[in-house]
């Protein structure tokens, strides 16, 4: 009976369902990470640090190891897809997708949008993040690259079931993804055409050109996908995502890309440029050295969302997308990172954020 009881618990373990794991090494609904810049009055700025929240936290922590480590929340969860890649079974399909993919090649007409889907039977993750040339191959092992130590990235996991993916595969397709390696065979092909067109880049023939659909994690919470297609033609937040929600929305995203769009208040829901975050005293960073992309909104409505879209005139014809919850501990954990943002004036003039802690003020 023992020997039996052994066996059974070792056969559990080793077929233990795909989910994201957070920083206790434990299976979690979602985690958000917050990859720090590497600066150069911060303790320990190595570009490797990172914050970290879940459903279990009271907002961000100090990550417990580095991005390069796959003791922390995205290097464990990552670490998965690696461990997979000998299956030959077919247990198991994944799509990484990046517009700046590990390789170096650039595929500019397609999708600006980050991710990794892995799952098996019975459930899997979404992760969505703004990082190039990230995650490496299956081919490979699991590594961060040179490339990703200067700027600030943004990271969010989700555990769906398995069902889930049938949308995820939609809202794929209209991101436009560019996928630099993918498995999606046998019954997963017959499960999820969509996300095996997505990852052939098999292209949307006719409109709607965006699509906005509820997902609800494994754990039962509500996420909003926004997922754009090129033709949709316009901002992703100003003309589409703050007008859903019927909220104004901070938006943190890359300042230094070409044709930055300003703040817009012409609509009835209004999107400012973040242009400083602030975490302590010792750690505050401008928006120049920050490529994570994410926005919260400026109203009692708690939404946050975190993708990988920026706001510029090349991306309102490109793809792309962000997934927004409502959820006050993760909104006051990002509402009160907005220490500057900019104001809809012609010159677009800074103005400091006004929320619930002393160390925001207006001018």
């Amino acid at each position: 009976m023992y020997h039996l009881l052994v066996l059974t618990s070792l056969a559990f373990c080793t077929r233990a369902s795909i989910s994201c794991y957070g920083e206790s090494g434990q299976p979690v609904d979602w985690f958000i990470v917050y990859k720090l810049p590497k600066l150069k009055n911060f303790p320990l700025s190595d570009g490797m640090r990172y914050m970290y929240q879940d459903a279990m936290t009271c907002g961000w922590e100090s990550g417990k190891a580095l991005m390069n480590s796959t003791e922390g929340a995205v290097g464990r969860t990552l670490q998965q897809l690696y461990r997979a890649r000998g299956n030959q079974t077919g247990d198991f399909a994944y799509v990484l997708y990046n517009d700046q993919p590990p390789n170096g090649f650039n595929p500019s007409n397609g999708g600006h949008t980050k991710g990794v889907v892995l799952l098996d039977k019975a459930q899997g993750f979404w992760l969505v993040h703004s990082t190039p040339h990230f995650p490496p191959t299956t081919k490979e092992e699991y590594s961060w690259p040179e490339s990703g130590l200067h700027n600030g990235q943004s990271f969010l996991c989700i555990t769906y079931g398995f069902d889930q993916f049938k949308e995820i595969g939609q809202q794929l397709r209209y991101n436009d993804i560019f996928s630099y390696d993918f498995s999606i065979t046998g019954s997963f092909a017959q499960d999820f055409p969509d996300l095996l067109s997505a990852a052939k880049r098999m292209h949307l023939k006719t409109a709607p050109w965006n699509r906005q659909v509820t997902l609800t994690s494994l754990g039962g919470k509500k996420f909003i996908s926004f997922s754009k297609y090129k033709l949709f033609d316009d901002d992703l937040y100003s003309g589409w995502v703050s007008q859903a929600l019927k909220v104004d929305l901070l938006v943190q995203f890359w300042l230094n890309s070409r044709g930055t769009l300003q703040s817009n208040c012409s609509l009835s829901y209004h999107v400012y440029n973040v242009e400083q975050i602030f975490f302590s005293q010792e750690l505050s960073f401008s928006s120049h050295i920050d490529h994570s992309k994410w926005g919260v909104s400026n109203s009692s409505r708690p939404w946050t969302c975190i993708g990988d879209m920026n706001r510029n005139k090349e991306e309102e014809k490109r793809g792309g997308g962000t997934v927004c919850t409502s959820d006050s501990q993760v909104w006051k954990s990002f509402h009160t990172l907005v220490s500057q943002c900019c104001d809809c004036s012609q010159r677009g003039h800074t103005m400091e954020h006004k929320v619930l802690t002393s160390h925001h003020k207006y001018k």
